[in-house]
């Protein structure tokens, strides 16, 4: 897949976090807040030039591991960002194996998180000249 194309593939995940919110269930809005970071770092990662071991991002720890090397150690994007999509990866794992879910502060926090991580990915993705698909 095309960074351009996950870019577009990570605002649809963040409109149905917000769907989701909306329509009652955090949880999933959870989940979807985590997966439009998850194709945006992806995104990233693929736009920047370096070479990228493909079985590595599949898995979610290699990604962020990945990202943090390769987008955030080199100053392409603040570090804070790391830092969300690691925080937002934990809580995702609250709301999809806990019993007891995400409360709704940590939620609506993930779900800001993800929409402001699409953005800056989204920008840094858009003025990189595309080298890989």
């Amino acid at each position: 897949m095309k960074p351009v194309e996950l870019i577009a593939r990570a605002r649809r995940s963040a409109a149905s976090a917000k769907l989701l919110v909306d329509a009652g269930d955090l949880n999933g809005a959870c989940n979807r807040a985590y997966y439009a970071m998850f194709d945006a770092a992806r995104a990233a990662l693929l736009a920047g030039g370096e070479p990228v071991n493909s079985e590595a991002i599949k898995t979610h720890s290699g990604l962020i591991a990945a990202f943090s090397l390769q987008v955030i150690k080199p100053g392409f994007i603040a570090a804070q960002y790391g830092r969300s999509l690691r925080q937002v990866d934990q809580i995702r794992l609250i709301a999809d194996y806990s019993d007891e879910g995400v409360d709704r502060e940590r939620g609506l926090s993930a779900i800001e998180q993800a929409n402001q991580f699409v953005e800056v990915v989204s920008s840094y993705v858009e003025g990189q000249p595309c080298r890989r698909s």
